[in-house]
């Protein structure tokens, strides 16, 4: 990046990870360039701002942002305290955002369309690693404007494209003339989203964390509204998977979550469907009739769609990227992070080496990266971009040195609908808790469905 390096980093995504990104690249002396899709710094984390994290303080902030935070005498939060959402945006991310060393380098109302090598396509190779990038944008006011790049960080995250509802990877039949009976993936059923749940028949259609905290919260609306029926439907042949380890979860958190879920489904609080792949959506006079691919029906007022989410690797068409053709991962990548075979505590620390395509100096990091695997933690992606700042710098050695300890992950393997911290940026592994505050923020922008979002795998449900 030598040849280039009047020129600053583009790092698509002020989330989590892309403002951690931010902070190594400055404490590099590399200049980052922050593009922001959404109103706000982690817009997205606006969405969940009510559920609380598995995952204690101590794994939910990066070390570089820390630093920056502590020269201004930051008071950071008890490293053991599981925190919200909200908690996470109020105590660590704004104040981050709002740093000068950051804000002057933010743009918000910044959505990233194309991504491209200046004056060539993916075609073109003679002297493709020395011509600077182009970042095309999409501003707030309508403005178009290209940017120049000597390298880019893709910390975009998943949150604005989920999974269909249907099976084979694809919309159920209707399920887009339905889309006014379809929630977001992680509503506030005991805040503002009250009104819509309380006194109806809501059916969760999915086996991930999303899914345990939303039933959970239903149960809770259910006990003060007993007209709240609770379904739940999964494709699976059994919810054991989801209830997880218990008391031997390395997060306990997480364990308790699972415990919970399957008391209530026992006691008949939730009614379970097992075995039920979602074929077709039809929506007569306000309820929504799901049928699964061997001609079973549910019937429901709302459905909540915790089916996973997917990259959007659409903005990166001209580039040359190597995938996973599995879940869609960076190729070297894929093979451990299989959800089959992976939870996010099983999956070994990786840096810049890992995460590198033929496009040199370009990375995909943070939830993105992941592709369709759901088992993600944020740690993991500090730990990325630490690495990645250092290979953009030229320092080899400390981009080849990983050191990462996780929590053994328990029920996390089993997440095919979050990842185990937050939802877009990173994504979440979630405790059934509310902050009790309303999520006032607009929805995300849906690329591909009309339906609301989610994240994980395609199509598990």
């Amino acid at each position: 990046m030598a040849a280039q390096n009047n020129l600053p980093v583009a790092v698509i995504g002020a989330g989590p990870v892309g403002l951690a990104a931010a902070a190594h690249l400055i404490e590099r002396g590399l200049e980052p360039l922050i593009l922001e899709a959404g109103p706000t710094p982690a817009a997205a984390i606006e969405q969940w701002r009510h559920i609380r994290l598995f995952s204690p303080w101590q794994f939910n902030t990066d070390s570089a942002a820390v630093r920056l935070l502590d020269a201004t005498g930051w008071e950071s939060p008890e490293v053991s305290a599981l925190p919200t959402g909200g908690e996470l945006m109020d105590q660590y991310l704004t104040p981050l955002a709002a740093l000068p060393a950051i804000a002057s380098r933010l743009h918000t109302g910044a959505r990233v369309v194309a991504v491209t090598r200046q004056g060539m396509d993916r075609t073109h190779s003679r002297d493709r690693n020395t011509t600077p990038f182009l970042v095309r944008v999409e501003h707030a006011d309508g403005e178009v404007r290209d940017y120049q790049a000597a390298g880019v960080i893709d910390a975009s995250g998943t949150w604005a494209t989920r999974n269909p509802l249907g099976t084979s990877g694809l919309p159920a039949l209707g399920e887009a003339a339905a889309a006014d009976r379809i929630s977001s993936p992680l509503p506030d059923v005991l805040g503002c989203d009250r009104d819509r749940f309380e006194g109806r028949t809501a059916l969760v259609v999915g086996a991930g964390h999303s899914a345990a905290n939303t039933l959970i919260n239903l149960a809770e609306l259910a006990s003060q509204s007993p007209g709240t029926k609770i379904i739940w439907a999964i494709r699976g042949a059994s919810a054991a998977k989801v209830y997880g380890g218990g008391d031997a979860d390395g997060l306990a958190a997480r364990g308790q979550l699972g415990s919970r879920l399957r008391s209530l489904v026992e006691t008949g609080a939730i009614e379970l469907h097992t075995g039920f792949g979602i074929a077709t959506l039809a929506r007569v006079d306000g309820v929504v009739t799901l049928t699964s691919t061997d001609g079973l029906t549910l019937e429901a007022d709302v459905v909540v769609p915790a089916t996973g989410f997917r990259p959007d690797l659409g903005i990166l068409r001209e580039l040359r990227l190597e995938l996973d053709p599995g879940v869609e991962a960076p190729r070297e990548l894929g093979p451990l992070i299989d959800p089959e075979f992976h939870s996010c505590g099983t999956v070994e620390p990786h840096g810049a080496k890992m995460l590198a395509h033929p496009e040199q100096d370009f990375y995909i990091v943070g939830m993105k990266s992941y592709g369709r695997a759901p088992t993600f933690l944020l740690a993991t992606g500090y730990e990325q971009v630490r690495s990645v700042a250092a290979a953009l710098a030229g320092d080899r050695e400390a981009a080849d040195t990983v050191q990462l300890e996780l929590p053994e992950t328990g029920v996390c393997s089993s997440d095919f609908g979050t990842s185990c911290d937050v939802p877009a940026a990173a994504t979440a592994a979630f405790v059934a808790e509310t902050s009790g505050r309303c999520c006032g923020a607009p929805e995300p922008v849906l690329v591909g469905f009309p339906t609301g979002l989610a994240h994980g795998r395609s199509g598990e449900n």
